[in-house]
């Protein structure tokens, strides 16, 4: 059995604001996220101007790594983790994210997370906006919709490129950038405040439009201020494929694929919008304002490598035959050849090696999977030990798939699953919906001792990263 790349990057990725904490800690101003209610499944999160006293915030808390992170980051070098990848919160460095002075303690607090990391010999891959910005922006500017977030999100860039660029040379400009494809992205990803019930396609092409901008200004300015830096983009590649082999289907899912996976890889790797985008625009009625000097800032900031997050696989039918896919966040059709998982997401390995092909062969430069893991209900038994037999087999099918795509000739330069540790789903606002190696006592009321337990895929992740993935 072969194995993986010599170099090749192990570990775990998570989010400043799903783990955290400590919202408002320090100077620390307050985000979408901590403006986010609690949900479920079947009962969607609120987003409340105002904090009621009555709700659920679970941001606020989180898994409580502010206070925790030494341990934590020991936990993870138990795996043997050569990379980390992790985000920083905005809110944390400018509280309101256009103040005149950034926030020295949130700065500190990040000097002493990389000094960890630094300590175990642990990379890290750091995302600079992930789902979280401050949210007097979106009070005062209207989120993303605004061009003058393109100025504000450079200056905190630099920020951290002069603060930590000698530290950190792998760097994410904005986490599953393509998430505004959807409705559901409007708020968290664009700071959008669209009336509940309510989609403008124009607003989200709009806000994305900034977002890509300040990407490729923001690589620029990292290659002039870091030397040996590498930047690149993060999608959540939410894989289509055809329901059948009929001609109409297949279309049908060429088009899903390239308005969802492929339009925002294009700008950031190719550095212009692609052929297909104008028809796209066109037919549905969007549109957007650009300047003129946008075209050659796109041009400019190319990036290096491309990173990306894959937990499933959909179906899509140019008829409405089949039934539709539950839970899935994109909506589609159920593949009737797939497992689901407890959150109704369909399990496809396969789909994994098939999406690193297609996009090497599209854009040719080094690629990582920065996001893939199960969410799933996991019960301690009486000695208080996850036994997840499920996880591992979730995450052992798409290691072998991704050796399998190396074997094909994939440029493959890392792996980090979601989350290593259990923390706050973005989706749905749970701890119920668990993802780690470790297991964390929090749960959806509130309560826990947030007490750290290694699960058994703890050990077989250590495992795997000691063999190299062999």
């Amino acid at each position: 059995m072969s194995s993986f790349p010599e170099g090749f990057l192990w570990g775990g990725a998570t989010a400043a604001n799903q783990i955290e904490g400590a919202w408002d800690a320090d100077g620390k101003g307050p985000s979408v996220d901590d403006h986010y209610t609690g949900g479920s499944a079947t009962t969607p999160r609120r987003i409340t101007p105002v904090l009621d006293p009555q709700a659920a915030y679970p941001n606020h808390e989180a898994v409580d790594f502010y206070h925790r992170y030494q341990d934590d980051i020991a936990l993870l070098a138990g795996m043997g983790f050569t990379a980390y990848r992790m985000s920083i919160a905005w809110s944390r460095i400018f509280p309101n994210g256009d103040d005149d002075t950034p926030n020295e303690a949130g700065l500190q607090f990040y000097d002493r997370v990389f000094a960890e990391l630094a300590r175990f010999g642990i990379t890290p891959i750091v995302t600079i906006s992930h789902y979280e910005m401050p949210y007097a922006l979106v009070e005062r500017y209207g989120g993303w919709g605004s061009r003058a977030l393109v100025d504000l999100y450079c200056r905190y860039a630099e920020v951290l490129f002069r603060r930590y660029g000698s530290r950190v040379k792998y760097w994410l400009t904005f986490n599953e950038i393509n998430a505004a494809m959807m409705p559901f992205g409007a708020y968290l990803s664009l700071g959008l405040m669209l009336p509940e019930g309510v989609d403008d396609p124009s607003a989200r092409f709009q806000a994305l439009h900034h977002q890509l901008v300040a990407s490729a200004r923001v690589v620029a300015m990292a290659r002039r201020l870091i030397p040996d830096v590498h930047m690149g983009c993060m999608i959540a590649y939410m894989d289509v494929q055809p329901l059948t082999c009929h001609p109409d289907d297949v279309i049908a899912a060429q088009q899903a694929d390239q308005v969802r996976n492929l339009l925002c890889g294009d700008v950031q790797v190719r550095g212009a919008y692609p052929a297909f985008a104008q028809r796209y625009f066109r037919d549905n009625g969007i549109s957007i304002v650009t300047d003129p000097l946008d075209a050659e800032e796109l041009r400019g900031g190319c990036v290096d490598f491309y990173t990306f997050s894959y937990y499933m696989s959909t179906c899509v039918s140019a008829s409405a035959d089949g039934a539709t896919s539950p839970g899935n966040p994109v909506g589609g059709v159920s593949n009737p050849y797939l497992e689901t998982s407890d959150w109704g997401w369909q399990i496809d390995p396969a789909g994994l090696r098939w999406t690193l092909n297609h996009l090497y062969g599209r854009y040719q430069i080094p690629l990582m999977v920065v996001e893939n893991g199960l969410g799933a209900v996991d019960e301690p038994d009486a000695a208080g030990v996850v036994h997840d037999a499920y996880r591992v087999a979730y995450l052992q099918a798409h290691v072998d798939a991704m050796r399998q795509a190396v074997d094909d000739g994939v440029d493959l330069v890392g792996y980090t699953t979601w989350a290593p540790i259990d923390c706050v789903s973005a989706s749905t606002g749970e701890m119920r919906k668990r993802y780690g190696f470790i297991y964390v006592d929090k749960h959806d009321d509130g309560s826990g001792s947030l007490r750290r337990v290694p699960k058994d895929s703890y050990d077989w992740y250590k495992g795997v990263i000691a063999a190299n993935g062999a």
